[in-house]
Order: structure tokens, then sequence, then C-alpha cells
């Protein structure tokens, strides 16, 4: 029986990291079967990827930051992802196409139909069963990631690429209503923790 396919989702800031790891163990005490998993990386290749593009100062330019990012996805879901959902194991991935469309399309102005036309070519029609979307505030994100001791380039960026980032991410949750579930990430991890309950029993 395949397994199921959870991504995680938001802008800098929104409490992803947390959140994943109690989804984690929420799913671990169901008795489901978890790969932990995330994007750009989860494969050798894609760990390299990851290093190249976060960690550039200047930055790339964006279409080929694009096919870098789908580049690392073809082997991510060649290797990790779809021998996991074949056997039956459930995949928790931080971050999948939903960020491109973000970042790379909303946040730094590469076409929504070129990320589109790759998201066929790589992924064919596989997309996740859940996509728990974090929703913060720009100013919410920042205030939070202030704390983090390794800031990355995309966290540089100034407030109106944020505000870019996760007004995509709303139009995504728009388009794909059944999928894309929005969590307002604003309150206590507690609050948090009750909504993500919900959502996730009705899967279990």
């Amino acid at each position: 029986m395949r397994g199921k396919f959870i991504t995680l989702e938001g802008i800098d800031g929104a409490g992803k990291s947390t959140h994943l790891r109690w989804v984690a163990r929420f799913l671990r005490s169901r008795g489901i079967r978890l790969k932990l998993t995330r994007e750009p990386g989860g494969t050798a290749a894609g760990e390299k990827l990851r290093r190249l593009v976060l960690g550039s100062r200047r930055g790339l330019h964006p279409e080929t930051e694009t096919l870098l990012m789908f580049a690392a996805r073809r082997e991510h879901l060649d290797k990790v992802i779809v021998p996991a959902l074949a056997a039956g194991r459930w995949v928790l991935c931080d971050r999948f196409t939903d960020a491109t469309y973000a970042y790379q399309s909303a946040g730094s102005g590469v076409r929504w139909s070129k990320v589109g036309a790759l998201e066929r070519w790589v992924q064919g029609g596989l997309q996740p069963d859940l996509t728990l979307l974090f929703d913060v505030s720009p100013a919410t994100g920042r205030r939070r990631a202030r704390h983090r001791t390794r800031i990355d380039r995309f966290e540089r960026e100034k407030g109106d690429y944020h505000r870019r980032v996760r007004a995509a991410y709303l139009k995504r949750a728009r388009a794909n209503p059944r999928r894309v579930r929005v969590v307002d990430a604003s309150g206590s991890i507690e609050e948090v923790n009750r909504t993500l309950e919900k959502l996730l029993l009705s899967y279990c």
C-alpha cells in the first residue's frame, strides 16, 4: 500500500522546523513508518546543491537557481521519495515545489509558467497528498528569524521579498484547496499543535 506524502511550507520564521518535529512524533505515535527529508537536499547531490544555493551571498541567476532546485528534486524523487512511498512509508518533507513557486518565481522573478513546465517535466503527476502551509506575517517571521545563529541568503532578503513569497504561498493554497491546508502559525506552539492534530487525524 502506497505511503502518504506530506510537505511543510511557509516563509522563513514561520516555525516550520519546530512543527516538523512535532508532526513526526505524532505520526510515529500512530504507528506510521516515516521518512524525514528536506529540500533542497535529501540526497548527496541535493545537499551539495543546497550549500551552493543557500550559502552564496551574491546568489545565482534566478533561472539557474530554479533549474538547480529541480535538478535536486529529480534526484530526491528518484532516490528517496518515490521508493519510500512505494515501500509503504510516509514521507515528511521540509519544503517541496510550492517553495519554488514562492521563492524563485514570486520572490526572484522567474516566470510562474516556467516553474510549472519544470514541475510537469520533473514530477509528472506526482504531488503531495497534504501540504501544511504555516502562515505568519513577514514581520513576525523576521522577528523570529533574528534569534537564529545562522541566517541563509533568503532570510537576508528585504521585507518586500518576503511579502511576495507569502502571497505566492497563499495563491498556491487557493489554487489547491484540497491539498494545501493553511495553518495560522502566529499563535503559541500548543495552539498550532492542536490545529495540526485535527488536520492529521483525518489522514491517519
